[in-house]
């Protein structure tokens, strides 16, 4: 039996979310319009679910541009899915969502949507759950779905990565980090985080039933792919 991870956005953790993310602001708004023009030609009425939904920052991107999707967002935080909700209502959009509080299993494997999103998520999913995550989403999605990951993610081994963590640091440092925490970042990363190479979450597309994944997008070391569903 799978064990749930922590939740690491209890409490205050959820509401101070955006203000600590929106210096990064520039990265998030090019990785959701490449995500609005990947999902472009969906059907008109599409029914998205976006795994661990956070604070709606992928729904409220996507519901402007394509006014007849629906959603459905899921996150295991209490506290950040009402954050969501009170987020989307205040735009008017509540009306087009549902929320659920809990994990990818447990929705029903009936369910079906047209696109699954999971952005900066998988890397809070332990090693060993990981692959059982993508085929999950996968297994949610129709034929001819889209699934869409972002994650933090390189290859921590290989001799590139001193530099990149560099780069890494910077990012940190405008989210408020402390010198402490920029000392034990590759802890972080390796044993709080699952960070794992890119060929490495390729892979789990593929076994997940999802062929040929595509990188989309890379800001140092958040990366993003979709793939496409074609056969059940």
């Amino acid at each position: 039996m799978s064990t749930n991870p922590p939740d690491f956005f209890a409490g205050e953790a959820a509401l101070t979310y955006d203000e600590r993310n929106k210096k990064l602001a520039q990265i998030s708004d090019a990785l959701h319009f490449l995500i609005g023009l990947i999902l472009k030609d969906l059907p008109k009425q599409s029914r998205i679910l976006c795994v661990g939904v956070g604070t709606g920052a992928e729904i409220l991107s996507l519901a402007r541009n394509f006014p007849e999707w629906r959603f459905l967002g899921l996150d295991p935080s209490q506290a950040m899915l009402e954050v969501c909700r009170e987020r989307l209502k205040g735009a008017g959009l509540e009306n087009r969502c549902e929320f659920v509080h809990g994990y990818i299993q447990d929705l029903s494997d009936q369910e079906r949507f047209d696109a699954v999103l999971s952005i900066l998520v998988a890397h809070f999913v332990a090693h060993g759950q990981r692959l059982d995550y993508f085929q999950n989403m996968a297994n949610r999605l129709r034929i001819g779905g889209y699934l869409i990951n972002a994650e933090i993610s390189f290859d921590m081994n290989s001799v590139e990565f001193p530099a990149m963590l560099r780069n890494w640091k910077e990012i940190q440092t405008l989210m408020g980090a402390t010198e402490e925490s920029l000392e034990k970042l590759p802890i972080i990363l390796r044993d709080v985080l699952t960070v794992v190479p890119p060929a490495e979450t390729e892979n789990f597309f593929r076994m997940s039933g999802i062929g040929c994944p595509i990188r989309f997008f890379q800001a140092f070391m958040i990366c993003a792919w979709y793939g496409k569903k074609v056969s059940s």
